[in-house]
């Protein structure tokens, strides 16, 4: 699995017009899943990245995280993050799940941060042509890639 964390004041997520998901201040999340995430490589990156402390203090140190904060997280899958454009100019992308794989691993993602949370953790919809804005804060963008990602 690949997480690209942005922290944000605030993001929304529309499909052919209607927002399917938006957020105040938090985490914007596009995950990308590979065929052999299992439970405990989402258990880890949700873990991660709800513990990350990319937040400020009163010291304007971060040293906070989304948790300490209240922030909210919104997710958004996005196989691209998988691609691999190491050959020639087209990218391939056979290191990304294939729906049947991705969808349950991204529904139970979505689950793990709902729980790790205690709040609702609005998305995007799968495999839709998505619109995503994001008002990316600081800016503060993190790659996080599961122990099991190569490349």
């Amino acid at each position: 699995m690949r997480a690209v964390i942005q922290r944000v004041r605030h993001a929304r997520v529309t499909v052919a017009g209607r927002v399917t998901g938006q957020i105040g201040p938090g985490l914007l999340v596009l995950a990308g899943f590979a065929p052999d995430d299992t439970t405990q490589t989402l258990d880890w990156i949700a873990r991660k990245l709800v513990q990350l402390r990319i937040f400020s203090d009163e010291a304007g140190k971060m040293n906070r995280s989304v948790q300490d904060v209240g922030g909210q997280v919104l997710v958004v899958s996005q196989f691209t993050l998988l691609a691999d454009a190491r050959k020639g100019n087209r990218p391939s992308y056979t290191g990304a799940a294939p729906p049947a794989v991705a969808i349950p691993l991204y529904q139970e993602f979505v689950g793990q941060l709902e729980v790790l949370l205690s709040q609702p953790v609005p998305t995007g919809e799968f495999g839709a042509d998505m619109q995503v804005e994001l008002l990316n804060d600081g800016p503060v963008t993190i790659v996080l890639d599961s122990p099991e990602v190569k490349g």
